[in-house]
């Protein structure tokens, strides 16, 4: 068997990592991964069995912990974000509540941005806190406010980059400092830039975070989600993957598999598109604010400039009509997925105050500044002139 990335040769691109990291031919010789679509794997005997299980010989055991095709995955993504170690898990969400299952205990506390996808508030806000641990929201682009909020029980700080759905930005590389200054972890949801245009770790964070549901995929077929890190954390979030359950099927993993091999290309054409949509946007006299980070009046420009390598393919605007404006706008488009997933080849658009964020408190959802008139976009790859012209008709809605 000939394995596509070993350590002893030299280094590979993004984008060579990106189709052959991880990936370890059958003795069938097969030129994409395969599939195993096995719930459980035999063993030569009774004593290879056992010897698998205690752990003293790898190998594999049970698809909920041990599938080759998810390790391919697993080890990929690792490669793409410069980790030790990736665990896949089923869900986005079940990537946030694992490293918190893995890492927390009752009594902790996390400080947490408070632009947050509105599902990541509510675990935070009201499920972890039935467990003992608790969770103080503060603004994601103020430092002063994060470190304010650490106590003696802080173990985690936990933030998305650019937010969802108003597109701020966070300086990682200063809350990676201001963490570590305090022997907190610092753990970062990359799902809005993948690798591909952001890698976390190398900012200083500990732990990144993907929904693989959106861009790693990339064409809105399957649901999944990545943890990845140093040995260490990842054994714990690792364990409750094992232990609970929440694990990645085997054809989902060769789907994000087949999304990674693209992954770079995509991200530069729905950042392309998202620029020109964005100042198309901006220039339209019934919109009062475009909020993304490509565009030089946005108040984290420089920084997003600075650490990433382009600005993503989601962006959010204001309507001053509030709801019933947003909506009609909505209902007008004739093209546009009126769909609250993201990261799909197809433009996607949703009011996030009645979906994303639909569970959120008026006042969270004032702190969080999702205002009634917010409409979020995605940007597909369809042309751009077609996506331009899809919001015209949204805008000239009667």
């Amino acid at each position: 068997m000939r394995h596509e990335h070993d350590n002893d040769v030299p280094a590979l691109g993004f984008d060579s990592l990106a189709v052959r990291a991880g990936h370890v031919r059958t003795a069938e010789g097969e030129h994409s991964e395969a599939m195993f679509l096995t719930s459980s794997f035999v063993f030569g005997s009774a004593a290879e069995a056992a010897a698998r299980f205690g752990g003293s010989t790898p190998g594999n055991i049970y698809s909920r912990f041990t599938n080759p095709t998810v390790r391919v995955f697993e080890e990929r993504l690792a490669a793409l974000e410069g980790g030790e170690r990736c665990v896949a898990t089923s869900s986005g969400m079940a990537a946030i509540l694992a490293t918190c299952m893995g890492l927390l205990q009752a009594g902790d506390h996390v400080v947490s941005s408070r632009s947050i996808f509105g599902t990541t508030n509510v675990l935070f806000d009201k499920y972890f806190k039935k467990f003992g641990v608790t969770t103080t929201f503060v603004s994601l682009t103020d430092v002063a406010a994060w470190e304010a909020a650490i106590t003696p029980q802080t173990k985690l700080f936990f933030l998305e980059t650019p937010s969802n759905p108003l597109c701020e930005v966070a300086d990682i590389a200063a809350l990676a400092d201001l963490a570590h200054r305090h022997g907190i972890l610092l753990a970062v949801d990359n799902c809005f830039c993948t690798p591909a245009l952001q890698q976390p770790l190398a900012l200083g964070a500990d732990i990144v975070i993907h929904s693989a549901t959106k861009y790693i995929d990339g064409q809105g077929r399957v649901l999944g989600g990545a943890v990845v890190g140093r040995q260490k954390e990842m054994e714990e979030v690792f364990g409750v993957v094992r232990t609970c359950g929440p694990s990645m099927s085997a054809f989902n993993a060769w789907v994000f598999l087949k999304g990674l091999e693209t992954l770079r290309l995509r991200m530069e054409a729905h950042s392309a598109s998202a620029q020109q949509l964005a100042e198309w946007l901006a220039a339209q006299p019934q919109v009062a604010r475009v909020h993304y980070s490509g565009l030089p009046t946005h108040p984290q420009h420089a920084l997003a400039a600075k650490q990433q390598r382009a600005f993503g393919g989601v962006l959010s605007f204001e309507l001053a009509g509030g709801r019933e404006e947003a909506w009609r706008f909505i209902d007008a488009t004739k093209m546009l997925s009126i769909t609250a997933n993201l990261g799909d080849a197809k433009t996607t658009i949703t009011h996030p105050a009645s979906t994303t964020h639909g569970r959120l408190s008026p006042e969270a959802k004032a702190a969080a500044g999702i205002g009634e008139g917010l409409i979020r976009i995605a940007v597909g790859l369809e042309d751009i002139k077609d996506i331009k012209a899809d919001c015209a008709r949204g805008l000239a809605a009667p």
